[in-house]
């Protein structure tokens, strides 16, 4: 069974072809269907290492192959991504799909600026696309706030081979300062494990967008069951590196109660991709520890937004926001994937989904792919999900 959500937008997807049609209006109605998945099993070996923990995707048309960045946090293997290809013809609109069509083909090691593989719990990498003009892989470093250590959130460009090339200019606002859980009075930046999870190139591919998870210390509380939480989404000028707009994006509650033990629970910004001029596709993602969600007991929650910043306020001048009155960028649901079912009728279960990327034309039509993080978890998914754009 499909399910169909369907939006109506004056926009125009383009991924290096322009894929958009053109009502007599000038908006372009687009709405995401389910074509199937497919799900690596859990330790699976690449060369040495554990494929797992993949937090971001990106597709490179020229080579019909995708990257995928693991968020290891060189804890199994140095910090690493994965060249991978999908043959989407083979997923399957089933609760055990396999891996048929899902093939490792290397994978590489992300360097630090001097050249060495970077120490365990040194950084935590996160979002990452490839930039097909520039040939240069730009990624992000969630950052950390715990009781164990500090480190600022970061913005790199790499080179194909791993080798450092760059760091981008991030705004101190986003440096995390004062207590380790972030939740007090002169507490600053990130909270722990809920800073830059995404990246994002432009169309027009001057622009690299990142976003927070949740909101900042000094700006806005975590989301919970009952209040969402308003992040970041900040852009940087390739050519510089410099930061330029940002906006507030109002993430949704929690979309469980959680049943278990200490009552772990958040709902963030874990992914978006660039259909147009600051309009995304993005990623939300919600987990309530012990809830039952539809399709199984994966406690994960994830709807996919149609989200268009042009008419949102710049806040790069703005240190905090609380007490100012500002327009967030604007959101409409195009599929909640609890929503969506097999073949056989049963609830799809869904995964840590945080990577999102357009992908090949598929049947005719172009497609959206996702991947879930595993979290190196017995209990969790490498799930990747693949998804037809049908347009009106």
């Amino acid at each position: 069974m499909r399910i169909i959500r369907w939006v109506r937008i004056a926009l125009a997807i383009s991924f290096g072809i322009t894929v958009s049609v053109h009502a007599a209006d000038g908006s372009v109605g687009f709405g995401l269907s389910y074509i199937g998945q497919q799900i690596v099993p859990g330790k699976t070996r690449f060369n040495g290492t554990t494929i797992g923990g993949l937090s971001s995707l990106d597709y490179n048309p020229a080579t019909g192959r995708y990257l995928a960045i693991s968020d290891d946090r060189s804890k199994t293997s140095p910090a690493r991504f994965y060249e991978l290809s999908l043959d989407l013809s083979q997923f399957e609109p089933s609760d055990a799909p396999g891996m048929k069509g899902v093939t490792f083909h290397a994978v590489i090691t992300i360097q630090r600026p001097d050249g060495d593989a970077f120490k365990r719990n040194s950084v935590d990498p996160e979002g990452m696309r490839f930039d097909r003009v520039r040939n240069k892989i730009y990624w992000c470093d969630e950052g950390q706030r715990s009781i164990s250590a500090f480190r600022n959130p970061g913005v790199r460009e790499m080179n194909p081979d791993g080798s450092h090339s760059r760091e981008f200019s991030v705004p101190p606002r986003y440096y995390p300062r004062g207590s380790n859980m972030g939740i007090f009075p002169g507490d600053k930046g990130i909270y722990n494990n809920l800073g830059f999870e995404s990246l994002a190139i432009s169309i027009d591919r001057d622009t690299l967008y990142t976003g927070t998870e949740n909101g900042l210390a000094q700006e806005s509380p975590p989301a919970t069951i009952l209040t969402g939480s308003r992040a970041r989404i900040l852009s940087f000028d390739i050519a510089s590196g410099k930061p330029a707009a940002e906006y507030i994006y109002e993430v949704e509650p929690v979309a469980f109660i959680a049943t278990s033990l200490g009552g772990f629970a958040t709902n963030g910004l874990t992914g978006f991709v660039a259909i147009g001029d600051r309009q995304f596709i993005t990623i939300e993602r919600a987990f309530s520890l012990g809830a039952v969600a539809p399709g199984g007991s994966t406690g994960f929650n994830v709807q996919l937004y149609y989200a268009d910043a042009r008419d949102a306020t710049d806040i790069s001048e703005i240190k905090s926001i609380v007490g100012q009155s500002i327009q967030p960028v604007t959101k409409t649901l195009l599929l909640d994937l609890s929503e969506v079912k097999n073949t056989d009728g049963s609830r799809l279960a869904v995964g840590n989904i945080e990577g999102i990327t357009l992908g090949p034309r598929f049947n005719g039509k172009h497609t959206v792919v996702l991947v879930a993080d595993n979290n190196f978890s017995k209990k969790q998914l490498t799930q990747f999900i693949a998804l037809e754009i049908n347009q009106d």
